[in-house]
């Protein structure tokens, strides 16, 4: 989570219990993630929501939250064979179960439409968040939602603070918030890309 205040000069994202920019990918290990810093990660990330400050974000926000929640608790129940997320889905496989690679399938669309709608809006200066999430949407959650989900998540867009309101609360230094959040970004996607590989590689998610 955040802490809530930005230190003089800083920005939101220095306000993250971790940021996913320190959160190791282990190359020689086949691209291990650790799992610990991963959800912690994970669970900074879901304070985005707050910022954007409408309640029609909450089903988004619960939804990650409890993805989190449902990996965690595999890692606390067998957290020597959980040491990296694949590990962790690895081994849950091997004991016939799939709560927490279900749970990831989920948490990795939820990161892919939160990292997608934000790298949309830092491309496109004129753009306005709910159109730069909407397009987000489309790419990533939408295929895989009811016609039950898809008006929530509709509502959550049009919700969208103006692009100026959102940015203002991120930091008053707006080339440093810029830079910081593309980097995060950038750590951000390496990691959804790699964890979108290894499910389809598991079998839970569709080529």
């Amino acid at each position: 989570m955040s802490t809530g205040q930005i230190p003089p000069g800083g920005t939101y994202l220095d306000t993250l219990k971790r940021s996913f920019t320190d959160v190791p990918v282990h190359a020689d290990k086949e691209n291990a993630i650790p799992t610990v810093e991963f959800l912690e990660a994970a669970e900074s990330l879901v304070s985005i929501f707050d910022v954007l400050g409408s309640v029609a974000f909450s089903p988004v926000k619960s939804d990650m939250l409890g993805n989190v929640n449902k990996i965690r608790e595999r890692f606390l129940a067998a957290p020597t064979e959980s040491e990296t997320i694949q590990d962790l889905v690895n081994n849950e496989q091997k004991a016939k179960q799939k709560k927490a690679g279900d749970a990831l399938l989920w948490l990795v669309r939820g990161l892919d439409f939160t990292c997608k709608g934000l790298a949309n809006n830092v491309a496109a200066a004129d753009q306005e968040l709910s159109t730069s999430f909407r397009a987000a949407y489309d790419g990533t959650l939408k295929p895989h939602h009811s016609f039950l989900v898809k008006p929530v998540f509709s509502a959550a867009m049009s919700a969208c603070p103006y692009r100026k309101d959102f940015y203002s609360k991120l930091g008053d230094d707006q080339d440093k918030v810029n830079a910081q959040l593309k980097e995060y970004l950038a750590a951000l996607q390496q990691i959804v890309d790699i964890l979108k590989a290894f499910l389809v590689s598991k079998g839970l998610e569709k080529k």
